[in-house]
């Protein structure tokens, strides 16, 4: 059956989300519903699931299209807003679909631009601190054109991301669409997959089962970490109060080495775990701190939760699985 979604005549509006069955897309979506929209996910569940809107299925004003966004959406979707989260985001999910996680960032990403300029419809794109690379610059601020190698085994998800960005100035500079592009930076919290291979998911559930934690290289490269109910604020800010051709950096900009982490995890959690090192993968990065002055500035957005209570939160939730 032909899922049919119009244009919203009242004041809240119709929004698209794409991946919205994922991590950060289901915890946006039930923000937005919570705010009053009308939400419709589509997502090919190929990194997302389900179980992560359980909960919006319940809800009148939400509906669910599986759906591969790198194909053109069905005329009858006719939002007012347009939040493009799909694409997979751990290294683990665009190495094991690199192809399909460059498609989605770029043919998926003209695909809604081309929706939002037919519907006038207000446009985000999520793309990610991984397109500064390895970073020169420390911290990031949004005009660092980044350090990152276009042929590496990351490329796929970095370049496109990239891509993703030049297409969405693109449509905004030349049909005026209007559109704006936030950098996703280290995001942790409940729904993320066990086997995500973000470092907080693995590093909780060996904890919890007292197994080694896996850190690679020294330990000493660094990371900040983002609460995603931070996150989401962050990203609705972006959309509803940011400016049009105006990229932010969405991140919590206190850093924490991994062996910092790896150590508070297994304090929180009263594991008996030890640290094991191995070898750095290729073009891991060895710092990554988001400069987010200009979030403050044009959105009024800060992050509220510390890292402890969020890892509290995120623990509470693998312990339940």
């Amino acid at each position: 059956m032909m899922v049919i979604i119009r244009k919203s005549m009242n004041t809240q509006g119709m929004i698209l989300i794409t991946g919205g069955a994922g991590f950060i897309g289901s915890h946006l979506t039930d923000k937005l519903l919570e705010e009053g929209y009308r939400v419709i996910v589509a997502d090919n569940l190929l990194t997302g699931s389900v179980d992560n809107i359980a909960t919006a299925r319940k809800n009148s004003n939400f509906q669910f299209l599986e759906y591969d966004v790198t194909h053109p959406l069905p005329h009858t979707i006719i939002p007012d807003y347009i939040f493009h989260l799909a694409s997979p985001a751990s290294v683990i999910d665009y190495q094991n679909y690199p192809e399909e996680t460059a498609l989605v960032n770029s043919v998926g990403t003209r695909e809604l631009l081309r929706l939002a300029k037919i519907h006038h419809a207000r446009f985000l794109f999520a793309s990610t601190s991984e397109i500064y690379g390895n970073p020169l610059e420390h911290p990031q601020k949004e005009t660092y054109w980044g350090n990152v190698n276009p042929n590496g085994v990351r490329s796929c998800y970095d370049e496109s991301k990239r891509f993703g960005e030049m297409i969405t100035k693109l449509y905004q500079r030349r049909d005026n669409v209007n559109a704006r592009i936030v950098r996703i930076f280290n995001t942790y919290g409940p729904r993320m997959r066990p086997t995500d291979g973000r470092v907080i998911s693995t590093f909780i559930n060996q904890a919890i089962t007292n197994k080694e934690l896996t850190v690679y290289g020294t330990g000493n490269q660094t990371r900040s970490f983002c609460y995603v109910s931070d996150l989401v604020s962050g990203i609705m800010q972006s959309m509803f109060k940011g400016i049009s051709g105006e990229v932010y950096n969405l991140g919590n900009p206190d850093e924490y080495s991994m062996n910092d982490l790896a150590e508070k995890i297994v304090n929180t959690t009263e594991s008996s775990s030890t640290i094991s090192y191995h070898p750095l993968p290729e073009d891991d990065p060895e710092k990554r701190k988001p400069d987010i002055t200009k979030a403050q500035k044009d959105l009024q957005w800060t992050p509220q939760v510390s890292l402890q209570e969020g890892l509290g939160k995120t623990i509470e939730y693998y312990q339940s699985l």
